[in-house]
């Protein structure tokens, strides 16, 4: 039997499924910083989300700890490679939140494209903006995927029943169904909308940035479900605000929780969700399992 503790909610179908592999599994959530240094030398997993930074000195206070288990496809809370170097494994869910992102994608390309939230809020103002709100199809439309891995490639198989052409620009995938691999630069001035799939790291920060951003048409619509800091968030606003981007929909950022203050929640070109890609009942259910089931099999061994 080992001693599991989770600081992060996941699904109650995943906990009991390491209950009923005869693990103690103690539910923390506001064990967070400092607090779960003190206490996590009493466990030998720990299980977190998005909202537990798993640091190198919590890792180093984990004396028992073998496993680091992070239901959600990013690892950028979790200082993978101390773990590494002390011998704990770390495992996540990549496969499981696929469909949940790839929805919201297309959602938020659509809502873009046929300005859903303005026409919302003017209806709820008792307007009727019905020639202001003249919008575009998806049909025909080009999109540039960039990061061709599960998300991306899902992305695109919904994209293509919708009749679009797709591009794709990914550095390491060298095949991805639907999807023509070109260079960057050729996706970024052939696309009428960008949409991002890849993770953060050293080679993905602020890639779009003034001078990519620059390359697209005029009027282009970009899309990001996948990490803040692939974006300048500055030249983005600068983009929108001239209008060479015509809208902008995200649903994450350089600083999470996004500050209340921040000029991207007053640019009305911009459509905004507080990090929801991973958050339907489907997506956070099949995490969880799958998490449990890595986590009991990784235990037996």
């Amino acid at each position: 039997m080992a001693r599991i503790l989770i600081t992060d909610p996941i699904a109650e179908e995943g906990v009991a499924l390491l209950k009923q592999a005869g693990h103690e599994v103690v539910v923390q959530p506001e064990w967070k910083g400092n607090l779960l240094k003190e206490h996590i030398g009493a466990y030998e997993v720990l299980i977190v989300r998005s909202a537990t930074r798993v640091t190198a000195d919590i890792l180093r206070a984990g004396k028992h700890l073998r496993i680091v288990g992070r239901a959600g496809v990013g690892l950028d809370n979790i200082d993978v490679d101390t773990a590494r170097k002390l011998g704990i494994q770390v495992v996540n869910t990549p496969g499981a939140t696929t469909i949940a992102v790839a929805e919201l994608t297309v959602a938020m390309i659509l809502a873009c494209l046929r300005h859903l939230c303005a026409a919302h809020a003017s209806m709820q103002q008792g307007r009727w903006d019905k020639k202001a709100l003249k919008g575009a199809e998806l049909y025909g439309k080009t999109v540039g995927i960039i990061g061709c891995g599960r998300i991306g490639q899902a992305v695109a198989q919904r994209l293509q029943a919708f009749g679009c052409r797709i591009l794709g620009y990914d550095p390491v995938v060298q095949e991805a169904p639907g999807i023509r691999l070109v260079p960057l630069e050729t996706l970024l001035r052939e696309s009428q909308i960008v949409t991002l799939h890849v993770p953060l790291t050293e080679e993905t920060r602020h890639l779009l940035r003034r001078d990519t951003l620059s390359l697209l048409p005029r009027g282009a619509i970009v899309v990001n479900t996948a990490r803040g800091g692939v974006i300048k968030e500055e030249d983005l606003l600068e983009f929108l605000e001239t209008g060479h981007i015509a809208c902008a929909a995200l649903d994450v950022y350089e600083a999470e929780p996004l500050p209340p203050d921040h000029p991207l929640r007053r640019s009305p070109k911009v459509l905004l969700t507080p990090h929801i890609g991973a958050q339907t009942r489907e997506g956070q259910v099949r995490a969880a399992v799958d998490l449990a089931r890595k986590i009991v099999d990784l235990l037996k061994s």
